[in-house]
């Protein structure tokens, strides 16, 4: 991975949303609400020495409304803090 969160970050990727359809009409991307739940790729070294408590490969739930978009190669990625990070899904 090309990209490296440090300190307290996380570098999350976003899942593909399937395109919508109501009868005939599509709805736009704008319109639809993005989904709060991504897959961990990378961690910072957190903290003044404290580990972070998520790790690679964890789905989580986030706060809406966080983080920096970022495109890397074709896949979409956001960059947040620990702290925005809400749940880890098992």
């Amino acid at each position: 991975m090309g990209i490296k969160p440090i300190g307290d970050r996380v570098l999350i990727e976003l899942k593909k949303e399937e395109e919508t359809k109501v009868g005939s009409l599509y709805i736009p991307d704008t319109a639809r609400e993005k989904p709060q739940q991504a897959v961990v790729v990378a961690v910072g070294e957190g903290e003044e020495g404290k580990a972070l408590s998520v790790k690679k490969d964890d789905t989580v739930l986030y706060a809406k409304y966080v983080g920096t978009e970022v495109s890397y190669e074709g896949k979409d990625y956001l960059i947040l803090q620990e702290s925005d990070i809400l749940a880890v899904i098992s």
